[in-house]
């Protein structure tokens, strides 16, 4: 999976580089960090705006979460406890937005400027402990090269 990662990242830092609104960059993010993972049923970009993520760029069916209270469901309680999630069963987790019946697991990774949470990319999968390491390794560099532009695209 990491030569996957890699090529994946090289695509992103060209996307980043590239020419393109910061929107436009971001769906493009979007659609490589989903292919980047047979097991990425949906990926999602959402941005902090005060007390709500709102779902930006996403790649994947629409979904009815589109805008989530922080402290609410995986994506809410990253931001509220300031660390990314990783969720190998959502059907364990109490404040759990069911967002697609599909989905088995959850990864959120925080995208940060400085201390200030920007948003967060939010990765489902339809299978149970989809994630490793590995991945949230990889979406933190993703996260990273996202962050300078983020706050563009808001």
């Amino acid at each position: 999976m990491s030569e996957r990662f890699d090529e994946a990242l090289r695509d992103i830092e060209t996307v980043v580089a590239g020419e393109g609104t910061p929107r436009n960059k971001l769906r493009q993010v979007a659609n490589l960090v989903r292919a980047a993972n047979p097991l990425y049923s949906w990926v999602g970009l959402y941005y902090l705006r005060g007390e709500v993520l709102e779902l930006g760029p996403f790649s994947g069916l629409p979904t009815s979460c589109t805008r989530i209270a922080v402290g609410k469901g995986v994506c809410g309680t990253a931001v509220q406890q300031r660390k990314n999630q990783v969720i190998h069963d959502v059907h364990q987790i109490d404040n759990y937005l069911a967002c697609s019946p599909a989905v088995r697991s959850e990864l959120v990774v925080l995208i940060w400027r400085g201390h200030e949470i920007l948003g967060e990319i939010d990765v489902d999968s339809d299978e149970l402990a989809a994630f490793t390491p590995a991945d949230e390794r990889f979406l933190d560099q993703v996260a990273a090269l996202t962050a300078p532009f983020m706050a563009h695209a808001l």
